[in-house]
């Protein structure tokens, strides 16, 4: 049954692997690829309007944004509320009602010793935050979803790997925290799997919370091996953990089930974020194809 109720768009990820620094030619070409948005965030300089402008020319719409920062770093506090305020008020402006917020923590160093980058895809319990770093973390997470709510805007979790929320058991310890009437979720499909997690199952518990999702495949065979060899961030991204919607292992038919049945009806944001194939247009071109194949 197609799904109408659910919006396309596409990431702009991928352009940035071959060097395309042109938004212009970027948002051309995720129109020619069939989508309809794409990401858009504040720019120093550029006023909504003309953000709206420059994505009605080709035809797209602006997709909720991604705010990513260090939430459990105290010091950082004032700066992280004053950059979700511009955020939020930037997705009011341009008519988006969701935006991601994400951990950072690539280089967040571990008791181990090991940086979460290099802990990727293979994370131990003692690699997690404290549990002060788990308060603080929640504390600033509420105080920026009802920043983004009094916009009219909801703060939708987003999970990564690499960053120090990236297992299930992380997860799900950072959402006990958090209030389910402040903070939403906007998960990545690919990174839960990558990072070991049933995407069904964590659709499943979360359904009425999920108001926006990044749509991504990876290949569980490159998954298996670099989890059993250790491999940093990078070495699973060489090796080629991304593939294109419905060349990986991830079954998206029964993920937009689950959701469709909870009455999800948001963005769908289809990203590849290094691609093995020659342009980014190409990847983006056959993911967009699956997804209609699927009914969206």
């Amino acid at each position: 049954m197609p799904m109408a109720d659910i919006r396309v768009g596409c990431g702009q990820i991928t352009w940035g692997q071959f060097g395309v620094s042109s938004e212009e030619q970027v948002l051309a070409e995720i129109a020619q690829a069939g989508y309809a948005g794409a990401p858009a965030g504040p720019k120093e300089g550029r006023s909504a309007a003309e953000a709206l402008a420059l994505y009605a020319r080709h035809g797209l719409v602006p997709a909720p944004g991604y705010f990513g920062t260090d939430f459990w770093k105290r010091d950082q506090h004032d700066r992280i509320l004053e950059g979700a305020r511009r955020q939020a008020t930037f997705m009011r402006e341009v008519g988006c009602t969701e935006l991601y917020v994400a951990p950072g923590g690539f280089d967040y160093v571990t008791a181990s010793g090991r940086t979460r980058r290099e802990t990727a895809g293979h994370v131990r319990p003692n690699d997690a935050l404290s549990d002060a770093e788990y308060q603080q973390f929640a504390k600033t997470l509420m105080e920026v979803g009802e920043i983004m709510l009094g916009e009219g805007v909801r703060a939708c979790f987003h999970n990564h790997v690499g960053t120090v929320i990236e297992t299930r058991d992380e997860i799900d310890r950072l959402l006990a925290l958090v209030d389910p009437a402040v903070i939403f979720l906007g998960p990545d499909t690919g990174h839960l799997a990558w990072a070991g997690a049933d995407v069904l199952d964590f659709c499943r518990t979360y359904a009425d919370r999920i108001k926006t999702l990044h749509v991504k495949d990876i290949d569980a065979a490159v998954r298996e091996q670099g989890h059993a060899q250790g491999w940093d961030y990078g070495t699973f991204t060489k090796h080629g953990i991304f593939t294109e919607l419905g060349d990986g292992s991830i079954d998206f038919p029964a993920t937009f089930e689950i959701l469709r049945a909870a009455g999800f009806a948001g963005w769908a944001i289809a990203e590849t974020d290094v691609t093995q194939l020659a342009t980014a247009l190409e990847s983006a071109t056959i993911s967009r194809a699956y997804l209609r194949q699927i009914g969206m």
